[in-house]
């Protein structure tokens, strides 16, 4: 019953989300024909759809070296590459589906590709409101989570979102919701999904703004169900309050935030709901191709399935040293040298090395109703 509950409220979420976009592009049409209709021109409007295909390539090269003595199952190197490759048929300025796959490839591994998972989805883009469903890129979406919250190793092993996306965004506001099947319910095979909203509000000269995230899984058992099998619930909210000083110095960018970090945890049948919570305080500077970012978390342990494991501490600070040599258009390389200190442990360290390269979308056809 509850889990049809958390799927009502958030059907209901993006229903209500595509109606409204969908009302306003109704409206913007009327408002057209009705310009049309009384123009001062005789002559009769005519209004041309042109549907076009075009055509998307991405990819993305890692060597990723972690050396923890807090956490020796992660102490290891995550290498390979990932070939993202889409067509894109857009039947309006609004309106678009878009198919393709994304392979990755473990460098050294046996047989080649690890897997390639499909790309298929709609997608609605107008200046307001942003709708996807199906199979589509978390990059530009929702990759920009806290790494407590959701760890960075999912742009390797977990590029796509399979379910729905909705997007709302004006001048000084945005909010984000989704929910992100990850496993379906067989006889062996237990049922989870991810489900969550993010935003930021910048109010006035955008000195100041606001940042919320929120997501929870659901982790259910299977069709069989398992006497010893229980269903988790388990998720994160945080509020940050930020100050952007990009502006106001002679660096590129310079910001500050600050909030808390609230995890919670249930396994129904067994206990109620566990809480922890936790101060966070981020600085991040940076000037030409060089860059610091610094993060410190502080409180009781986090208990966050798809977080990062340095959150479960006490304490714990991160500072990433920023380089990027190769910067262009399309290509980007970066390296980033990260140290990480936790109780008893002051020397766990990460090289990273990053290339990414994005086409951009390419028309290669055009045609009219």
């Amino acid at each position: 019953m509850i889990k049809k509950f958390y799927l009502l409220i958030i059907l209901s979420f993006f229903t209500s989300a595509i109606a409204f976009a969908q009302t306003n592009f109704v409206q913007q049409q009327t408002d057209f024909v009705q310009q049309q209709t009384f123009s001062a021109d005789t002559t009769k409007a005519k209004q041309v759809n042109t549907a076009s295909v075009d055509f998307h390539f991405n990819a993305l090269a890692w060597l990723d070296n972690r050396e923890y003595k807090a956490f020796i199952p992660r102490s290891r190197t995550y290498s390979g590459t990932r070939t993202a490759i889409d067509f894109g048929l857009n039947l309006d300025s609004l309106n678009h589906f878009v198919v393709g796959t994304n392979a990755i490839h473990e460098f050294g591994a046996q047989p080649y590709f690890l897997n390639a998972v499909p790309i298929a989805y709609y997608n609605y883009h107008s200046s307001k409101w942003l709708f996807n469903a199906g199979e589509f890129p978390r990059a530009g979406l929702i990759d920009d989570y806290p790494r407590a919250m959701l760890n960075d190793t999912l742009m390797y092993y977990r590029p796509n979102v399979e379910g729905l996306l909705a997007r709302y965004g004006n001048q000084h506001f945005w909010q984000t919701g989704w929910i992100d099947w990850v496993s379906r319910q067989t006889d062996t095979q237990r049922e989870e999904f991810l489900f969550g909203a993010e935003g930021k509000y910048t109010p006035g000269n955008g000195l100041f703004y606001i940042r919320d995230y929120f997501m929870m899984e659901h982790d259910a058992g299977a069709a069989i169900l398992q006497p010893t099998d229980h269903i988790f619930d388990n998720g994160a909210v945080e509020v940050r309050l930020g100050l952007n000083f990009t502006h106001k110095t002679f660096l590129d960018s310079l910001s500050f935030e600050a909030g808390n970090l609230t995890s919670f945890l249930r396994e129904r049948g067994v206990d109620g709901w566990q809480t922890r919570n936790g101060f966070m305080f981020s600085a991040y500077a940076g000037y030409h191709r060089f860059a610091v970012f610094e993060e410190l978390y502080k409180g009781q342990g986090s208990i966050i399935y798809y977080g990062d494991s340095y959150y479960e501490k006490t304490f714990y600070d991160r500072v990433d040293l920023i380089f990027t040599p190769f910067l262009s258009g399309r290509v980007k390389g970066q390296f980033v040298a990260s140290f990480h200190f936790s109780p008893g442990h002051a020397n766990d360290n990460q090289e990273v090395f990053r290339v990414t390269y994005d086409l951009g979308r390419k028309t290669i056809a055009r045609f009219k109703d």
